[in-house]
């Protein structure tokens, strides 16, 4: 068993409201960095980068590890980089009959995109 322990992002309820706010508004708290640094850490391995833009980029917003597990690992590694994503707070995930679909946590893109959106006007 794992001694990590696991920081969850908030579930946003509507677009416009992030998890934290724009790096130019504010400095972040302490509380807000971690969650964002577990975020960012989450997606900083190549691997589940490109696992999370399946399923993010996947027809009906959601993917069947069976569709996205071609990313030149085994399928055991693809397990361990979903699961991390999971543990972010980056994805969700629902197991129908043998095969499990995940899909990115509702308003996740937008809060990404909100952190960094008012620097880069």
């Amino acid at each position: 068993m794992s001694n990590q322990r696991v920081v969850e992002l908030p579930v946003l309820d509507g677009p416009g409201v992030p998890c934290c706010p724009p790096l130019t508004e504010r400095p972040l708290t302490a509380e807000e960095a971690e969650r964002t640094a577990t975020m960012f850490k989450a997606l900083g391995d190549p691997v589940r980068l490109r696992l999370f833009s399946l399923v993010a980029s996947h027809a009906g917003g959601e993917a069947c590890v069976c569709d996205i597990s071609d990313v030149g690992v085994s399928q055991p590694t693809v397990s361990h980089h979903l699961k991390k994503l999971k543990d972010a707070g980056l994805l969700s995930s629902e197991r129908r009959g043998t095969w499990v679909y995940y899909r990115v946590e509702p308003g996740v893109l937008a809060a990404m995109g909100q952190l960094f959106g008012a620097a880069a006007r």
